[in-house]
């Protein structure tokens, strides 16, 4: 699937008009509902391969936060052969009481995937979470970038941010 007709396939599922309210708090005309692309599976596994080619030699690890990201983390990871790791919005108070599921050793360098951005603020907070962890967060990279702030937000916080696609790529605004 080329790049083009991967926005069409994803504008075609997940783009919904009407009157909605972000996590961000914000108000918009339009929702792109991650689950409607990410539970297809030509369109998640045609975005496991684009995530797959972002990953570098110095990647050791590719990471999700919950819930949106963990299966474009998956299909990532298997596309570049690469494990994953799963993030947690909180530490869970049972079992382990692990903020971060799967392996990540101190040094490490991960890349993490998105869904949809906004303003970045839950990326931000996983990427927190895996520094304190001793992890160096070599990009995120998010399937879709709304253009409404996220890239200045993340590159203050001296973080590189990619996006495979825009709202415009997916003929919005």
């Amino acid at each position: 699937m080329t790049h083009e007709q991967l926005a069409k396939r994803i504008a075609e599922v997940a783009l919904l008009r009407g009157e909605f309210t972000l996590r961000s708090g914000r108000k918009s005309s339009y929702y792109l509902d991650k689950y409607r692309f990410e539970t297809q599976p030509d369109v998640l596994a045609a975005l496991g391969k684009m995530l797959a080619d972002r990953v570098t030699a110095h990647t050791d690890r590719i990471a999700g936060a919950e819930l949106g990201a963990v299966p474009l983390a998956a299909a990532a990871g298997m596309a570049a052969n690469k494990p994953i790791l799963f993030i947690r919005n909180q530490k869970k108070d049972y079992g382990t009481a692990k903020q971060i599921e799967g392996v990540l050793n101190a040094g490490e360098t991960v890349m993490i995937v998105e869904d949809v951005l906004t303003t970045g603020g839950q990326v931000l907070e996983a990427a927190k979470s895996l520094i304190e962890m001793g992890a160096k967060v070599e990009r995120i990279v998010a399937v879709i970038d709304r253009l409404e702030g996220a890239r200045e937000n993340l590159e203050r916080a001296g973080l590189v941010f990619e996006s495979l696609f825009t709202s415009k790529d997916l003929g919005i605004g």
